[in-house]
């Protein structure tokens, strides 16, 4: 064998392995290491009281992350270019999942939203399919976007009917989320502003309807808002977490240290997590959380804007906006700033399905940064159009944008 040849095969596979973005595997790892440990803090009491195992809950979120790390690990090495013709069957089995979930009697909690006594919710798979459907759309689509009977209807009518199964589970902050995120990647991918604010303006008064008819919505807005005016009337659920978080202070009461989940905080393994990792870490370790989000959607968006194509941007800023938007969502409603909502956080909730859905998303990210630096010609304008102008606010450092696509392109050539 030849040095060059064997410089080249250690060049490929050096590129093999490090072709990933690094900090944002780092942030992820991360993450996971951080919320298995939280989990295992905030479980064992729930898990003895419910299940006379101190373990149950720890082992089988242990169980969901084996599993989606193969996915992950899988999909980071599935071109995500398939997903163009694998979307429509994943999307369709989706739809079937949810139709499936309705006609059910297992009833958990008083909704229909898991098969397998909870373990499995196809309204987080919806999320993920949803985003890789609505990216795969608007870029088979970018050229019509403009005409509202071939962009906004049409959009409205793929969400309309995903968002309204998983209303019906009842599950407002899922159906919420899809609706939400269609908005975002619509925005992303050059939609009209104009159209963008007409769609702001129904969804805003299908969330007021929705609030009014639903006794829940109703329950949840007006807790809120008494909590608004005065924290000590707000719902039972957030006056705990607020305990949980002035006991916790500035450095926090040490790990495995929370007295809150001992003594009738809700659910802490799932929606109150975020209240015992304040308690135990104090405002210190839930900055540190906070600041391993904002890492990973950091290098997300990087991902996105150095996507070979837009469907690689669309999908990879959806993928790190949903993760945002759940871990956000759910922080917020543990300090009163938001309604009650059941969104997970992600990697530290309990939860098998948004465990594995999160780290498939990653997956499919990662897949994106593997192939960065390969722009088309053909899809760099549209790229610097939505990508560039919509993170960076639509003319904040547009020119660096700009001047970025001519490097890439002279590269190339």
């Amino acid at each position: 064998m030849g040095i060059g040849t064997f410089v080249k095969q250690r060049q490929d596979s050096n590129s093999f392995l490090l072709g990933f973005d690094m900090p944002l595997l780092i942030s992820m790892v991360a993450l996971i290491v951080f919320g298995m440990l939280m989990l295992f803090s905030a479980s064992w009491d729930f898990s003895l009281g419910a299940y006379d195992d101190a373990m149950y809950m720890f082992n089988r979120q242990l169980t969901w992350l084996g599993a989606g790390l193969v996915i992950a690990i899988f999909l980071a090495f599935f071109d995500y270019h398939y997903w163009r013709n694998l979307v429509v069957p994943a999307m369709a089995v989706t739809i079937l999942l949810l139709i499936i979930i309705l006609l059910t009697n297992g009833i958990r909690f008083g909704a229909k939203r898991a098969f397998f006594d909870g373990s499995a919710q196809p309204s987080e798979l919806a999320k993920l399919i949803s985003i890789l459907y609505l990216a795969v759309w608007l870029y088979a689509k970018r050229q019509f976007l403009q005409d509202m009977s071939l962009g906004l209807v049409p959009l409205g009518v793929i969400l309309g009917v995903v968002g309204g199964l998983i209303y019906q589970q009842p599950d407002l902050s899922a159906a919420a989320t899809v609706i939400i995120l269609g908005g975002v990647l619509f925005f992303l991918a050059g939609g009209d502003l104009k159209q963008i604010g007409g769609l702001l303006i129904v969804a805003s008064l299908a969330a007021w309807f929705v609030s009014s008819v639903s006794l829940t919505g109703r329950e949840r807005v007006s807790d809120f808002l008494a909590g608004i005016k005065d924290p000590l009337q707000a719902s039972y659920h957030v006056r705990r977490s607020f305990e949980a978080i002035v006991n916790g202070g500035w450095f926090g009461a040490g790990l495995g240290q929370s007295q809150s989940k001992l003594t009738g905080l809700p659910v802490p393994p799932t929606d109150s997590v975020f209240a015992v990792v304040v308690e135990e870490l104090g405002l210190v370790g839930a900055v540190a959380l906070i600041g391993l989000y904002a890492a990973l959607v950091w290098r997300g968006f990087v991902v996105a804007r150095r996507a070979p194509d837009m469907l690689g941007t669309l999908i990879a800023s959806g993928l790190v906006i949903w993760i945002a938007f759940e871990a956000i969502i759910n922080m917020a409603v543990m300090v009163g700033l938001l309604p009650f909502a059941g969104n997970a956080l992600p990697f530290v909730s309990a939860g098998g399905s948004n465990l594995v859905a999160t780290l498939a998303a990653l997956g499919i990210v990662l897949n994106i940064s593997r192939q960065a630096g390969r722009l088309s010609p053909e899809d760099q304008l549209d790229i610097r159009r939505s990508y560039s102008a919509v993170v960076d606010l639509r003319g904040r450092n547009g020119r660096r944008g700009l001047s970025r696509a001519r490097r890439s392109r002279t590269v190339e050539s």
